[in-house]
């Protein structure tokens, strides 16, 4: 028996990230997932309208709009991480208040200055990640919110986080009919 749309629950339309997710052996696949965000954002928020783009993608939840300036923050934040993973030794990062950045005044700003960051960012992480050993990617550093992570981890952790916004866009839309 499928799973209709309206049984999924809207926050995770692609389940919860689990850590048993990172799979050496799916490097690769990660790397590849999370390089091809910037065109399926793209393509996921393609002909939208404003009225649209500022539609929650559940009760409660985040509109289109702040969903895409969201990944901007997290995805530029994580560059971040990395670098510092494998310039320093286990550093501490700093986390973020994410849902007071997305209530920031540029959260009605366009979704398009947010599409050029990521895809400035994701041609940046991918080529960078493409280039590094076996050990660069056992790498870590430290968050305080969630413990130690490798860049292993790291590079799962956020190919779920680009396919499962994209999946809050494209179930809005097909849920909406657009």
């Amino acid at each position: 028996m499928s799973t209709a749309v309206s049984e999924i629950d809207p926050r995770y339309p692609i389940g919860n990230f689990d850590k048993s997710m990172i799979d050496r052996g799916r490097r690769a696949e990660y790397i590849q997932t999370y390089s091809e965000l910037p065109a399926k954002l793209a393509a996921a928020v393609a002909g939208l309208n404003d009225e649209q783009l500022d539609t929650p993608y559940r009760d409660g939840g985040w509109t289109l709009r702040q969903t895409v300036h969201h990944l901007a923050d997290s995805h530029m934040n994580g560059f971040i991480r990395v670098k510092f993973a494998l310039t320093e030794d286990g550093p501490t990062i700093k986390p973020y208040e994410e849902a007071s950045w997305a209530e920031l005044p540029d959260k009605a700003m366009p979704v398009e200055a947010s599409m050029k960051i990521l895809e400035g960012v994701h041609a940046r992480l991918t080529e960078l990640l493409r280039g590094l050993s076996d050990e660069q990617f056992e790498r870590t550093y430290v968050n305080p919110e969630s413990g130690p992570w490798t860049v292993d981890a790291f590079i799962a952790l956020y190919a779920w986080h680009s396919r499962h916004h994209t999946a809050h866009i494209t179930s809005t839309r097909e849920r909406n009919g657009w």
